[in-house]
């Protein structure tokens, strides 16, 4: 009954909770929030939150002394609690700003290896950012039914989510995972990788967001026929004034080669650690 009645006081949300970006996906409504997982604070005024999301986003690099830019979610798990929790009530009322008389039920997607310390993490944050009840769900196996694999069948199905802090494996059959694994290689370990190789062989300086723009507009994991390039511009080391250049795609390839490699082993491992049954279909 009261399941019934709740219906109509409130929408049931589903959060992907990353390093990166958070979604928020509202029942019947679709995907309502994709935003950046930032928060910048105001240092002089008790911690005051200034910004959430994309407004903060565009402040990294560029906000005075007083105010710092923080990402509060840290290889898929909570590292300030308090900071995740005002991102977490933010959200919640960007994303469904006509709520009823209750706080939703959210479901909430966690690192397949998380630990029980970090997950009560998660859910406290959740908690307190407004919901009314919390239920976690491994990342593969979100990312698996999100994607139509056959979960629940006695075949193996297996899934490689790339986020923003980790890459997660998974194997999933007859609706349980026969074999997880998380390693901390994913998106941000890629602009890393392009910052560093833009240093080493240009003498330039380039930030994050550059460093994203170069990676999604000509990055790729595979040697392509075709030669892209891109003008960018950053801070020269030597002279330290701004400059411009032009970078390939073959030399972005070049930087991402060691990150790539060792997400690469980690599908071999997963592949080896997994019963040959699985597959046998």
């Amino acid at each position: 009954m009261f399941g019934f009645i709740r219906k109509y006081l409130s929408h049931d949300l589903a959060i992907d909770l990353g390093t990166s970006n958070t979604r928020v996906f509202v029942m019947e409504r679709g995907m309502e929030l994709d935003e950046p997982s930032v928060v910048t604070v105001r240092d002089g005024d008790a911690g005051t939150v200034a910004a959430v999301g994309r407004e903060a986003r565009r402040m990294i690099g560029k906000v005075p002394g007083s105010i710092s830019a923080v990402r509060p979610i840290r290889d898929g798990v909570v590292a300030d609690l308090t900071l995740t929790r005002e991102m977490m009530r933010a959200f919640i009322a960007q994303a469904d700003p006509h709520r009823r008389l209750a706080n939703p039920r959210v479901l909430v997607t966690v690192p397949a290896v998380s630990t029980q310390v970090e997950r009560r993490a998660i859910r406290d944050a959740v908690l307190g950012g407004g919901a009314a009840q919390v239920y976690l769900i491994e990342e593969p196996m979100a990312a698996a039914i999100g994607a139509g694999l056959p979960v629940a069948q006695a075949s193996g199905s297996m899934v490689i989510d790339i986020g923003g802090g980790t890459t997660e494996v998974g194997v999933i059959s007859l609706g349980g995972m026969v074999y997880k694994h998380s390693a901390r290689v994913a998106g941000d370990t890629f602009d890393q990788a392009i910052v560093n190789y833009v240093r080493r062989n240009y003498g330039m300086l380039i930030g994050e967001q550059t460093a994203q723009t170069i990676k999604h507009t000509i990055g790729s994991a595979f040697p392509g026929a075709d030669r892209r390039e891109l003008e960018v511009k950053g801070r020269s080391v030597a002279e330290g004034v701004p400059r411009s250049f032009r970078i390939s795609s073959a030399e972005v390839l070049e930087a991402l080669a060691e990150p790539l490699n060792r997400i690469v082993s980690l599908i071999k491992l997963a592949l080896e650690q997994t019963p040959p049954e699985i597959g046998a279909d």
